[in-house]
Parts: C-alpha cells; structure tokens; sequence
C-alpha cells in the first residue's frame, strides 16, 4: 500500500511532546466521577425533597407567612441544585447556594417557625434535608470545608430541635439520636466522596504517565528511524555517484556519473517524500529484481554478473526495494573496498522467500570494529533489511566478503 508523504507528515505533527502527552486525559475519570456524583446527588436529592416538601405542605393550614418564606428558602435552590447535577451545568454553584440556603434556614427556624405558635412535638420537615446540605457541602466546596459542613449542620439542627422543644429534658434524646446519625452520615458521606475522588485521580496520574511514557518513546522511535531512512538515503545517493565519478572513463560512464549526481540532489531536496515513498506493498517479480541490480552493476561500471537461480516468483514492493537498496551497497562497498576484485552477485528465489548473495575476494574486513559513523553497512544494509523483517549477514576475512540478504514470508 503506497504511503502518502502529506500524510507522514501529518502523522509525525500529531505526536504529542512529553510534556503535552496526556493532557487531554489527564481528568478523564475524574471527571466521569463527578458525573456519577452528581446524578447520585441528584436522585438523593429528589427523594429525599419530596419527602420532605410533602411534609411540609401538610403543615401549611399552620403556618403563616414567615413559614412559606422558609420554604421557598429551602425549596428553590434545591429544585436549581436538582436540575443544576442532573445537566451537569453550574454545579458548584447551585450546590454551594443550596448549602449556604440550607444552613441560613435552619438558623432562621427558631424565630419564624417557633414564634408562629408550631408545637414541638412533631419531628420538623427540614430534618430530612441535613444530609442533603452535606452532599451539596461535597459537590460545592473544598474537602476541608466538606467536614465542617457535615459537622455544623446536625449540631445546627440539633440545636434548633433542643430550642424548638424548650430545651425539655424528653427532647433531648431523640434529638441526641438524630444528631448523632446524622454526624456519622455525614462524615461517612464525605469520605466516601474523597475516597472515590482519590482513585478516580490516581487512575487519571497513572494514565497521564503511561501516555507521557509512550508519547516520548514514539517519538523517539520515529526521530530514530526518520534519522536512520535519511542516512541510508544519503549515503545510498551520494555515494553511488561519486563511486560512478572515480570510475568514469568513456563519455557515457560520464554522463551516467552526472545523471546518478542529479538524481542524488533531486532525492536529497525531496527527503521527506523520499523517504515517504520507500516501496509499496505491490508485489515485484524476482525477475525485476534481477534487471535493477544488473542496472546498478552497469551504471557503476563493474565487471561482473548477476546470477539468477531458483523458479521465478514475487515479494511485497518494499521488501523488493529494501533488498535492492540494501545490495547496492554491498555492490558499492565492494568496488570501494575491493576494487570489485572478484564481484559476483547471486539472487536465488527459494520457496515462499529470496535470498541475495553479494561476494569478493578483496582484502575482507572485521565487522564488528565498524565506527559508530560508518552507516554503510548499519543504515543501508542491516537497518533496511530488519525494517522489512528481513535478515542480512556478513562474513568477511582474507578470502574476501560475503553479504547474504535474506527474507522469507510468514
């Protein structure tokens, strides 16, 4: 499949740095968290105010003006908070209103609600909400703040149940009771809040790092093979041509060193789509490789031959360029280094695979004392051939060098 050069680039602009790895995830599951917090709120909520509106509207033959002054106090910004979490907008703030409104209520309870004549002998409406003005203390303000408010506002209820009863001695242990599970709720309310806050924040830190970890070896990966494919690209390019201008004798070697010159400045000013356009997955006849690499025996002048053995048969256009680049250099590392004493080339097409033989009988080499520098043989010839998961091995003494370039389909 050809490889769009646009498209290559595109892809290597949307890596992201280190530093922006991760950003867009990083309250990911935080943020679904106060999601189901606040439809959690929400529902609570609307069960718990109906109860507590029903019980309210049961009283209103009773009350008087201050009473439904309370009620709306209460009842408004907890229908505004109910609507406010299940949208998911202004959340903090209609929260943070129902549990300011709640508290201001109860400490106006004792005047407007007791001094219109309301007995004590009946549990008050506004009871069911505590834990309400807690959940909306969780959804609205810091964690601190969360505890204060699910300490003061059974205390303040407790409060306002003792005044509301005269401070009777029977009062106060169903009013003890009352507070003490309320306060117990209510902290465990808090926890539970920060608890899942917690995790939800560690899942979001250890996702954060993971991306961060991966984004940083993408794109090291990819700045090492763009780095190694425009090496092998250089040096395939330019070394060839200045190979085919030491070797130029008749006007035509001449003319084919300036066209393997022009060819090398026209690749190297289009690297990115050069590189881009390593091969396709079109398949390419052995044959075909054959007729390139005697090409490249003819444009650099060498006396010698390429044999072909084995049945024709085809391999995937990238593995058939990776092969070619891969024993041009061979080739060029030969008349190099052996003055093509003794070049023979040899592509044997064995089965589901092909095999490209490179020998001469020159001086030979050590390969494993190659300078970090040389990217001959690194780049041009065991990167490439890797790169399609192919193999490449050189042996190499006083009886001459042996490149074998090897692949074979899954």
């Amino acid at each position: 499949m050809a490889v769009d050069a646009r498209g290559i680039r595109e892809a290597w602009n949307e890596i992201p740095s280190p530093g922006a790895a991760g950003a867009g995830l990083e309250r990911f599951t935080g943020n679904r968290m106060e999601r189901i917090l606040q439809i959690v709120i929400a529902l609570g909520s609307a069960a718990l105010g109906a109860q507590a509106f029903l019980s309210a509207i049961s009283t209103m033959s009773k009350a008087d003006a201050a009473h439904l002054a309370i009620l709306n106090l209460v009842f408004l910004p907890l229908v505004c908070m109910i609507v406010a979490c299940l949208t998911g907008h202004f959340v903090r703030v209609a929260c943070g209103g129902f549990a300011v409104a709640y508290m201001l209520a109860l400490v106006l309870w004792p005047a407007v609600v007791i001094s219109s004549g309301r007995g004590a002998a009946e549990q008050p409406w506004i009871f069911f909400l505590v834990n309400i003005g807690v959940l909306a203390a969780v959804a609205a303000f810091p964690f601190g703040l969360q505890f204060v408010w699910a300490a003061a506002l059974p205390l303040a209820y407790g409060w306002v149940r003792l005044l509301q009863g005269g401070f009777s001695q029977e009062y106060w242990i169903t009013t003890a009771f009352d507070v003490t599970f309320t306060l117990i709720l209510g902290m465990v309310l808090v926890s539970l809040a920060w608890m899942f806050r917690s995790v939800a924040a560690g899942v979001d830190e250890a996702r954060a790092k993971a991306v961060e970890t991966y984004a940083a070896a993408a794109a090291a990966t990819a700045a090492e093979e763009e780095r190694v494919a425009l090496a092998a690209l250089m040096h395939d390019s330019v070394l060839a041509a200045l190979i085919a201008a030491a070797r130029a004798e008749s006007d035509r070697e001449k003319d084919l060193a300036v066209g393997m010159a022009r060819e090398a400045l026209t690749r190297l000013a289009n690297t990115e789509a050069s590189v881009a356009q390593e091969g396709s997955d079109e398949p390419v006849s052995t044959t075909g490789i054959v007729a390139e690499l005697r090409r490249t025996l003819s444009e650099q002048g060498a006396d010698a031959v390429v044999e072909e053995r084995g049945e024709p048969g085809s391999v995937p256009g990238k593995v058939a360029r990776a092969l070619v680049l891969a024993a041009r250099q061979a080739i060029g590392n030969a008349l190099a280094h052996a003055g093509g004493r003794g070049l023979h080339v040899i592509v044997d097409a064995a089965g589901a695979g092909i095999r490209v033989i490179v020998t001469d009988t020159g001086p030979g080499f050590d390969p494993d004392h190659i300078g970090e520098d040389r990217l001959g043989i690194r780049a041009s010839i065991l990167a490439r051939m890797a790169a399609v998961a192919g193999t490449a091995r050189i042996a190499s003494g006083a009886q001459g060098t042996t490149v074998t370039l090897t692949w074979e389909a899954a």
